[in-house]
């Protein structure tokens, strides 16, 4: 599958743009601060709908405007589908496919399947937990697009229950807090049915790209690093399946009771848990090189896109944005071998014509001052 064309409507810094991509690799060219980005981002929203740089949409629109607009074409298996999103921050996004409305998100995750590598990538080596459990929830979503509606019960399920337990620290009466207890358990009810189906979830997925992620490895950074990938339970051992995960989680629940009620949170379940990475044994956030992180995280990304090309008909788009110039020579020729072998499209973006290898060619686009502008094609 490919995107064959990209509208944008106060999206970032574009007011109006259209973009029509080719089929192969497309390398967006111009200065820092020009919109590179922000095309490819567009992009890749419609593969998650949600962006990878900001939590939340408010940062999409353009200053002065209410909303933005995400208009696309996409070909598959030689048919077009239109697909649309109105970004509306803090009230429901819009999704259209064809110019039909589409109630849920999740009915229209799939049509786009997408795989980003960029900078902010180095986080899911040296970076925080929940970055780690994000990358395993969005590559769960592109393989099984039900659980975007597992994971946003879960989130709501979770918020709900926190409510519960900071109202329970406030309550003073008995009568108060027995009633907040009984309801806290409805709820309990709730995370362990949702946290079990995520958890088991994330070990499948964690599971699926563990070889191709010491395969990418072994390439990209040209070592024999033994690589290793566990996803890590708060609290939890052994359990592997959702009713191994439920029966554990629930419990957890009752031995933990106490504390939080005390600490008036949530204090088991998925949204604490952590993929744990190690090179030759040791734990690569505290271990591993520059070079090295920069190899792993590499690595997580093409073995993403080597488990989407395997689990479902049509090519992924690959989007390599601004990583060539973060890259050691060797990195970097491997990287662009690795994006012409890609057998479908390809978004490149770069600061400078330079930075791409020459090897890399295809459709070069000049991005300046919110506009974008095919300027050569190489074959």
């Amino acid at each position: 599958m490919r995107v064959a064309r990209l509208e944008l409507t106060d999206f970032r810094n574009y007011e109006q743009l259209q973009v029509d991509f080719d089929p192969g690799i497309n390398v967006l060219v111009g200065p820092n601060g020009q919109g590179k980005t922000n095309v490819v981002e567009a992009v890749a929203y419609l593969a998650m709908f949600s962006s990878h740089r900001v939590a939340t949409d408010t940062a999409l629109v353009r200053a002065g405007a209410d909303r933005a607009v995400i208009r696309s074409m996409i070909e598959h298996e030689g048919r077009s589908v239109g697909l649309d999103v109105q970004i509306n921050p803090g009230r429901a996004n819009r999704l259209q496919v064809n110019r039909a409305p589409v109630k849920r998100v999740r009915d229209a995750m799939g049509l786009v399947r997408a795989v980003m590598f960029a900078p902010e990538d180095l986080g899911l080596v040296k970076g925080d937990p929940s970055t780690r459990r994000r990358f395993l929830d969005q590559l769960l979503v592109q393989t099984s697009p039900r659980y975007a509606g597992v994971l946003a019960d879960y989130d709501k399920t979770l918020r709900q229950r926190n409510s519960l337990l900071r109202s329970a620290a406030k309550s003073l009466s008995r009568d108060e807090r027995e009633t907040l207890r009984s309801t806290l358990e409805v709820w309990d009810s709730r995370l362990v049915t949702f946290g079990a189906d995520v958890m088991a979830g994330r070990v499948n997925v964690l599971e699926n790209i563990a070889e191709p992620t010491a395969r990418a490895y072994a390439s990209v950074a040209a070592a024999r690093n033994d690589v290793g990938l566990a996803y890590v339970p708060t609290r939890i051992q052994g359990a592997r399946t959702a009713d191994e995960f439920a029966a554990a989680l629930e419990e957890t629940l009752q031995e933990v009771r106490a504390e939080e009620y005390a600490r008036a949170v949530t204090v088991v379940g998925p949204h604490r848990d952590e993929v744990e990475m190690t090179l030759n044994g040791l734990p690569a956030r505290g271990y591993a090189s520059h070079g090295e992180s920069w190899s792993l995280a590499l690595a997580l990304r093409l073995a993403s896109y080597e488990v989407l090309r395997e689990g479902s008909s049509g090519e992924p788009v690959l989007i390599l944005d601004d990583v060539f110039a973060e890259l050691d020579h060797q990195r970097r020729a491997r990287l662009a071998q690795f994006a012409g072998d890609a057998p479908g499209q390809v978004l490149i973006t770069a600061a400078v014509s330079g930075d791409v290898p020459d090897e890399v060619r295809g459709v070069r686009f000049s991005v300046d001052s919110g506009s974008v502008a095919a300027v050569s094609r190489e074959k």
